[in-house]
C-alpha cells in the first residue's frame, strides 16, 4: 500500500461503530493498517470481528454520547489509556420523524444533542489535546445529503446535518494552521439497518435508484474507504471539504 493512503501505526476513534456506516469505517481503517477505538451504546462484537479479520486491533468503548459530560470524560479516558489518538470520525447519529407542525421539543433536543452537540464536544476535546501536545490530527465528520437539502418530516436531523457541515468549515478555518485537518463526508443512500425499510419497499427503492446515476445503493465500505482517504497523508492539503459519496445523487 502506498504510504500516502496508509494508516499504519495510527489510532482512530470511530463513534457509532456498532453497525452500518460506522462499522464500515472501522473495517476500512483496519484494512488500511490502522487501529480502532470504537464508541457506541450497544455491543460492538461484530465490528470487532470485522476489524480483527482485517488484521487490525479493535477496542470497544461504551458511552452515551447524548450526555456531553460523559462524552468529554470518555475521550479523555480513552486518550490517557490508549492514546495518543491520531484521527476522530464523528459518525454517531439518530433521527426522529414527524411533521414540522407536530415536532416535539424532546425530539428536537435528542437529535441535536447526539448529532451536533456531541460532535462539537469531541472535536473540541480532540483539538485541545492535539494543540496542547503540539501534534497534528485528522477529523472526519459524517454529514448527509440533508446537509444540502431540506428533506421532509426530519426537522431536527436536517438542522443537525446542516450544522455538521457548518462546524466542519469553521473548525477547518480555525485549526488548519495547527496541522489539524477537519473535513466531512456526505453519504447518499447506503445499505444499512436505517434504510432496510426503504430497500424492502419496491416502489420506494425503485424511485431512489432512478435518481442515482450509479444505479445501486451504497455500501458501508464506500464511506469507509472515503474516510480512510481523509484520515491518510494523501489528503494533507484538504481542509473544510465535504465529499459526497452518493453514487451521483447530487449531480442528477
Amino acid at each position: 500500500m502506498s504510504v500516502a493512503f496508509s494508516l499504519a501505526g495510527r489510532l482512530v476513534m470511530v463513534t457509532g461503530a456498532n453497525t452500518g456506516i460506522g462499522q464500515g469505517i472501522a473495517a476500512s481503517v483496519a484494512r488500511a493498517g490502522g487501529s480502532v477505538l470504537g464508541v457506541g451504546r450497544s455491543a460492538m462484537d461484530e465490528t470487532a470481528r470485522l476489524v480483527e479479520a482485517e488484521g487490525g486491533r479493535f477496542t470497544g468503548i461504551s458511552c452515551d454520547l447524548s450526555d456531553t459530560a460523559a462524552a468529554r470524560e470518555m475521550f479523555e479516558a480513552a486518550w490517557n489509556a490508549h492514546g495518543p489518538i491520531d484521527g476522530l470520525v464523528n459518525n454517531a447519529g439518530i433521527i426522529r420523524r414527524a411533521d414540522a407542525l407536530d415536532f416535539t421539543e424532546a425530539d428536537w433536543d435528542e437529535v441535536m444533542d447526539v448529532n451536533l452537540k456531541s460532535m462539537f464536544t469531541l472535536c473540541q476535546a480532540f483539538g485541545r489535546r492535539l494543540v496542547a501536545e503540539g501534534r497534528g490530527g485528522r477529523i472526519v465528520n459524517i454529514a448527509s445529503m440533508l446537509s444540502f437539502q431540506g428533506g421532509i418530516r426530519v426537522a431536527s436531523y436536517t438542522a443537525s446535518k446542516h450544522g455538521v457541515l457548518g462546524l466542519t468549515r469553521l473548525l477547518a478555518c480555525e485549526w488548519a494552521a495547527k496541522s489539524i485537518n477537519v473535513n466531512a463526508i456526505a453519504p447518499g443512500y447506503i445499505e444499512t439497518n436505517n434504510t432496510q425499510a426503504l430497500r424492502a419497499d419496491p416502489d420506494r427503492s425503485a424511485a431512489i435508484l432512478d435518481r442515482i446515476p450509479a444505479n445501486r445503493w451504497g455500501r458501508p465500505e464506500d464511506i469507509g474507504d472515503a474516510a480512510v482517504f481523509l484520515l491518510a497523508p494523501a489528503s494533507s492539503y484538504m481542509h473544510g471539504a465535504v465529499v459526497p459519496v452518493d453514487g451521483g445523487w447530487l449531480a442528477r
